[in-house]
């Protein structure tokens, strides 16, 4: 094996975290609100954007195909001064899966548009065809190339119902962003109901756009001539707030997160008072605090798409079940490679029995520190969690993963009392 050298953090465990923190803006809402500038002509500025690497990779390919922007101190100042249009090149769309989401705004301004296959997070199968016969339910033209995807609509898009065969997020967005530019009106039947959905839609009517029943099942859209600029801020990250209020919990920590919407993170929030953790929402409904000086008892889980557990807390929370009384199942409903973190908690001691996506955790099981590896963002942030709730040292490395994902997060648990550091690589062996 061969000698490498990166970056790692390094986590000394039993620590229990205190005090509070403020949530960054939401990664899953920036990707789409950035799309949505391709819209428009005239400047716009998004606020409370966070800096994360799927951000900046998003303004390079924004950058590719014609947009100009200046991201800094949490802003995205976006200006027009070439003519949009083209395709990014193929090595940086198969950077991030939001790489995709510049189809939709670029078909309905331009009548063309064209992307290489996006990347991300390998977790399981996420194909296109839900953005793919939507675009061709509002007139365009499809055809894959070198494994490039073309859409043309050289007479402009025409409103239409489009039925999801699921409500897929990024699907839902991508057709939003096509939609408010077509002529006429369409619905959109079986949408994702995501908060991020309400994000983008929000941003959209404030450009001009004319859309209704956003984060409902049916989103009904009158397409409009023509967009403005528009000023918007993000909504705060719920998977952030989540992974936060895990780590709280499992090092028995005592946590206030401000700046949160709570009815973001209902599913959550129940499962937590489930398993004896005393939440209370603050009187102005943006704090949310945990208190998990209590013992804690195992529970069942499903993931499923919003307003159901979010699949992207549930690798976090599946770490923070293995140091809890009982038997508890976890079941993934919409990613089926999304176990890839169980192999990795087992190495500080996890006893966890594989069902395929329905594993059983067995708890409370003392956890020793590792050396491990992160294989996606919210594998890794599990890897955290355990590591927080670790007796000694542990090492995980995989750390580009959560630089995709969140702006800061060992400086938030640094902040709330926990000893992490990112160090320089060494050169040692890979774990």
């Amino acid at each position: 094996m061969s000698a490498v050298a990166e970056s790692f953090l390094r986590i000394t465990g039993l620590r229990r975290l205190t005090g509070e923190v403020t949530v960054n803006g939401a990664k899953n809402a920036a990707l789409p609100c950035l799309a949505a500038a391709l819209l428009s002509d005239e400047p716009s500025r998004l606020t409370r954007v966070p800096d994360i690497e799927d951000v900046r990779r998003l303004i390079d390919i924004l950058t590719f195909v014609g947009v100009d922007s200046e991201f800094a101190g949490g802003e995205v100042f976006i200006s027009h001064t070439r003519e949009c249009g083209g395709a990014p090149p193929d090595e940086l769309a198969a950077a991030l899966r939001a790489s995709f989401l510049i189809m939709g705004p670029l078909l309905a301004r331009t009548g063309q548009a064209s992307c290489g296959a996006p990347g991300g997070d390998v977790i399981g199968a996420r194909p296109l065809d839900v953005h793919l016969a939507g675009f061709r339910a509002l007139g365009a033209q499809i055809e894959t190339v070198g494994g490039r995807t073309i859409a043309r609509a050289p007479r402009g898009l025409c409103g239409a119902t489009i039925v999801l065969d699921y409500p897929s997020v990024l699907g839902t967005e991508n057709l939003l962003l096509a939609a408010v530019l077509a002529e006429g009106r369409t619905q959109i039947v079986n949408a994702a109901m995501e908060p991020e959905i309400t994000c983008l839609a929000d941003m959209l009517n404030g450009m001009g756009a004319r859309i209704s029943n956003a984060g409902q099942h049916t989103i009904t859209i009158d397409g409009v001539e023509r967009l403005s600029g528009a000023e918007h801020e993000l909504i705060p990250d719920r998977i952030e707030t989540g992974t936060l209020l895990i780590s709280a919990a499992a090092t028995r920590g005592d946590v206030c997160l401000r700046g949160v919407h709570p009815e973001h993170n209902e599913a959550l929030l129940a499962k937590l008072a489930e398993i004896g953790v005393d939440v209370r929402l603050g009187p102005n409904q943006l704090d949310i605090r945990v208190d998990a000086d209590a013992a804690l008892y195992a529970t069942n889980v499903q993931a499923l798409p919003f307003p159901g557990f979010a699949t992207d807390l549930q690798a976090p929370i599946t770490a923070l079940l293995t140091q809890v009384q009982g038997t508890s199942i976890v079941h993934e409903r919409v990613f089926e490679n999304r176990m890839q973190h169980l192999d990795e908690l087992r190495k500080f001691g996890a006893n966890i029995i594989a069902g395929g996506a329905a594993p059983v955790i067995i708890g409370p099981t003392p956890f020793s520190g590792a050396m491990v590896r992160g294989s996606d963002i919210r594998g890794t942030a599990a890897l955290i969690v355990a590591a927080l709730a670790a007796a000694g040292e542990s090492r995980i490395y995989g750390v580009e993963h959560l630089a995709r994902g969140y702006a800061d997060l060992p400086g938030q648990l640094r902040a709330l009392g926990a000893d992490i550091e990112q160090l320089p690589g060494l050169d040692t062996l890979s774990p």
